[in-house]
C-alpha cells in the first residue's frame, strides 16, 4: 500500500518544469504518492504548460496512475503510481514542447518496467530552451548507456517552432539494475563534427553558411584538428515547418562527448547561429569536466538509482543539476557530494566531482 505523500514545492530552485519531470520520474518509479505545489510559480506564465502536461499524462499512463489537477495553467497536480508497465505508449505536446524533455521524464521509469517499451513522442524535435534531438542521440544516448542500458531512438520527422509536428519514436527494454559510471578521465580532443541543417523554405546556403562560421570561430582556438559540420537539407517529407540549426561534437580520447547548438530565429543571420555554437561547445571544452553543461543535469537521476557510487566531472553545477540533486535526495534517499576537484591541472579552473551513492534500485518485475 502507498505510504504518506511526498511534498514537493515547485517553485524553488530551477522553479520550472524540470522539477516536474524529475519529480514524477521518481514518484513513478519508487511508487511513492506526490502533490506538487506552487508549479511554475515564478514564471510568466505560471502553471502547467501544454508540454508539461503531456509529460505528467504519459507517466500517468506508464503506470496506470491517478493524477489530479492536471490542466493547462494548474499550479498544484497530485499523482498516485501503480505499477509500471511496458507496450507501448504514445505522448504528442501538439506544439513544439520538447520531445526530448517528454524522453527525459520517461526513460527512466521504463527502463524498471515488466516488459519493453515503445514510446511514440510527438512535438518540436529541434526546440529553444531543451535539448535538440540530435543532441539527445549524439550526446545523451551513448553517455547514458554507459548506465547499462540500451536504447534506440528513431527519428521519424522534424519538427520545429512554432508548430511542432515532429515524431521520434524510443525503444528500450527493461533492467534488473543499473550500473554505477565513473567518468573523471577528460582525456584530450580527438575530433570535432556536426551537422548544421535547413528545413522548409529556407536556402542550402544559410546551412553552409553557418557550418562555415562555426568552423572559422573553434579555427581560432583549436587549430590542429580537422572540424567536419556537414551542412544538411531536411528531406522535405522528413521534416515539418521551417527550420534551420546547428550542432557541434567534440569527443575525447576517453570517449567524453562535448557539444555545444544553437536554433536559428527570424532575422538572426546564419553566421552568428554557427558562432553562437561554437563559442558554447569551446566554452564547454575550457572547464576541463567530462560531460558538458546540459548532460550534468541529465544524469543525475540514474545516478541515484545506480547499484554504488557514481562520479562525474564538471564544470560549474548548473541550477537545473542542483535542483536534480537536491530531488533525487529528498524523493529517491540518494546521497550526494559535490566537491571542487583537486587534480593539478583543474586548479587554475572551475572544475568539480559530482558523487552519488546510489539507492541500488531493482526492478522488481524480472
Amino acid at each position: 500500500m502507498a505510504g504518506p505523500r511526498v511534498e514537493v514545492d515547485g517553485s524553488i530552485m530551477e522553479g520550472g518544469g524540470q522539477i516536474l519531470r524529475v519529480s514524477t520520474a521518481l514518484s513513478c518509479l519508487l511508487g511513492l504518492p506526490l502533490r506538487v505545489q506552487k508549479i511554475r510559480a515564478g514564471r510568466s506564465t505560471p502553471g502547467l504548460r501544454p508540454q508539461h502536461l503531456s509529460g505528467l499524462e504519459m507517466i500517468r499512463d506508464l503506470c496506470d496512475g491517478r493524477l489530479e489537477g492536471a490542466e493547462i495553467g494548474s499550479t498544484e497536480i497530485t499523482f498516485t503510481p501503480e505499477k509500471i508497465k511496458g507496450g507501448i505508449h504514445t505522448a504528442d505536446t501538439k506544439t513544439a514542447g520538447s520531445v526530448c524533455l517528454l524522453m527525459q521524464v520517461s526513460m527512466p521509469c521504463v527502463l524498471f518496467a515488466a516488459s519493453p517499451s515503445e514510446l511514440h513522442l510527438r512535438g518540436g524535435t529541434n526546440a529553444e530552451m531543451a535539448p535538440q534531438i540530435d543532441y539527445t542521440v549524439m550526446v545523451f544516448k551513448p553517455i547514458v548507456e554507459k548506465f547499462g542500458f540500451r536504447f534506440n531512438c528513431d527519428i521519424k520527422t522534424r519538427g520545429y517552432y512554432p508548430k511542432g509536428g515532429g515524431e521520434v519514436i524510443v525503444r528500450m527494454s527493461p533492467v534488473k539494475q543499473l550500473n554505477p559510471i565513473n567518468l573523471i578521465d577528460r582525456g584530450c580532443v580527438t575530433k570535432i563534427y556536426g551537422r548544421a541543417f535547413v528545413a522548409g523554405v529556407l536556402p542550402f546556403k544559410v546551412a553552409k553558411d553557418m557550418a562555415a562560421a562555426a568552423v572559422r570561430c573553434i579555427r581560432k582556438e583549436i587549430r590542429d584538428l580537422y572540424v567536419n559540420i556537414q551542412p544538411v537539407q531536411e528531406p522535405k517529407d522528413q521534416a515539418f515547418g521551417n527550420g534551420n540549426g546547428i550542432i557541434i561534437i567534440a569527443e575525447t580520447s576517453t570517449g567524453c562527448l562535448f557539444a555545444g547548438s544553437s536554433l536559428g530565429k527570424r532575422g538572426v543571420n546564419a553566421d552568428k547561429v554557427g558562432i553562437e555554437a561554437a563559442e558554447m561547445l569551446l566554452a564547454n571544452l575550457r572547464h576541463g569536466g567530462t560531460v558538458d553543461e546540459y548532460l550534468q543535469d541529465q544524469l543525475i537521476v540514474f545516478m541515484a538509482l545506480a547499484n554504488g557510487v557514481s562520479r562525474i566531472k564538471t564544470g560549474p553545477v548548473t541550477l537545473h543539476t542542483q535542483t536534480a540533486i537536491h530531488f533525487a535526495e529528498q524523493i529517491a534517499k540518494a546521497k550526494f557530494i559535490v566537491r571542487k576537484s583537486e587534480d593539478e591541472e583543474d586548479a587554475s579552473k572551475d572544475t568539480y566531482i559530482i558523487e552519488c551513492q546510489g539507492i541500488g534500485m531493482t526492478n522488481p518485475n524480472l
